[in-house]
């Protein structure tokens, strides 16, 4: 994906609305490119998607959007360009060469606050009810999905990917540091349990913390980012949300710990709030080793891209390469799979009171 610093004109140009608009980066996403469009009082939101998104995502977007708003739930939703398409399509390269294809799609821009780490408990049990409520409304959602995105949570294929980048990477200038974590993740995997035999439901896909809007009291709003929807097993779902949330260090930090009063009010949140999906006990039983394994591939796969180097974003300002930064993102992930391992009969517990 081609870096940009603005939405070009010519894709501005498909929307009438929007034609000549200025644009500026908006959000902190690692993986589509998100500017802010202005004009004439109007704003929208402008997204360059990730190639591993093709333009198919969108319809999938359309659906479940005006599901949400047929529940009541408010959702950004998709504009369409003026002749009627979900999105538009720039390939400078024609159709010989995929790889120089953009696709960029705009949104409606949804009044909220979004954050890179929760502040207080309040916040956290206002982000787990939020995410009920929208388990709840997609539950009777009937719909095969277009995009749909092989092998995501699917840990054993992420950890096959590692081994086979240390491989590869044994000469890489990280590849003995890189190498020394990947085994120590290799083997914390092979003693994972097998969550994917659980049911799948619809779910987010994607449920990190800035992918959740608040209004100023710190009520949740809506989620956003909803390329990722598709049917998977919810303990991996929400154990990646809690992964997110109840890390307060983030995840560019080498050394990270599970915040026992975030989860707990988050949990509580969640459970406690008036419009839950039915889950059965395998699968509230089963949140916080999803909670675990999250952790474990998420940092397996932070490991392999710091040998990889070509799928994550990175912090140029603070990381010399790519490389570097993804290390430390491994690290980080590593340290708090340690923690939630460590204090799982404590956390189970707090899911069991309430679930």
């Amino acid at each position: 994906m081609s870096s940009v610093d603005a939405v070009p004109s010519s894709v501005l140009a498909r929307y009438r609305a929007f034609a000549g608009a200025t644009s500026r980066r908006f959000g902190s996403g690692l993986i589509n490119r998100t500017f802010l469009v202005e004009q004439d009082g109007q704003q929208a939101i402008a997204q360059q998607l990730h190639q591993i998104f093709g333009p198919s995502v969108n319809d999938d977007l359309d659906v479940v959007t005006a599901h949400l708003a047929k529940k009541g739930l408010i959702t950004p939703r998709l504009l369409r360009a003026d002749d009627g398409s979900a999105c538009v399509v720039e390939q400078p390269g024609g159709d010989d060469n995929p790889a120089l294809r953009s696709v960029w799609r705009l949104l409606t821009k949804v009044s909220g606050q979004s954050v890179d780490k929760l502040a207080t408990p309040a916040q956290a049990h206002a982000a787990g009810a939020l995410v009920a409520q929208f388990h709840a409304a997609v539950e009777d959602l009937q719909h095969d999905y277009r995009h749909v995105r092989e092998g995501v949570h699917d840990t054993k294929r992420h950890l096959v990917k590692l081994a086979r980048m240390m491989a590869k990477y044994r000469a890489h200038r990280l590849g003995r540091e890189a190498g020394a974590l990947g085994k120590e993740l290799l083997d914390a995997g092979a003693r994972l349990p097998d969550l994917l035999a659980l049911p799948k439901r619809h779910c987010h896909g994607d449920l990190k913390i800035s992918n959740l809007l608040f209004d100023d009291d710190g009520h949740g709003v809506c989620l956003v980012d909803l390329d990722t929807l598709q049917r998977l097993q919810w303990p991996l779902e929400l154990g990646d949300a809690l992964r997110s949330w109840c890390n307060p260090s983030g995840e560019d930090v080498a050394d990270a710990a599970i915040d026992v009063e975030l989860f707990r009010a988050a949990v509580h949140g969640y459970f406690g709030s008036k419009k839950r999906p039915f889950l059965v006990p395998d699968e509230t039983d089963a949140l916080v080793d999803g909670l675990h394994t999250i952790c474990v591939e998420l940092a397996a796969r932070f490991c392999a891209d710091a040998l990889d180097e070509s799928y994550f974003g990175w912090d140029s300002a603070r990381y010399a390469t790519r490389g570097e930064h993804n290390l430390v993102r491994a690290r980080g992930q590593w340290s708090l799979a340690r923690s939630v391992r460590a204090r799982r009969d404590e956390l189970l517990a707090i899911v069991r009171t309430v679930a």
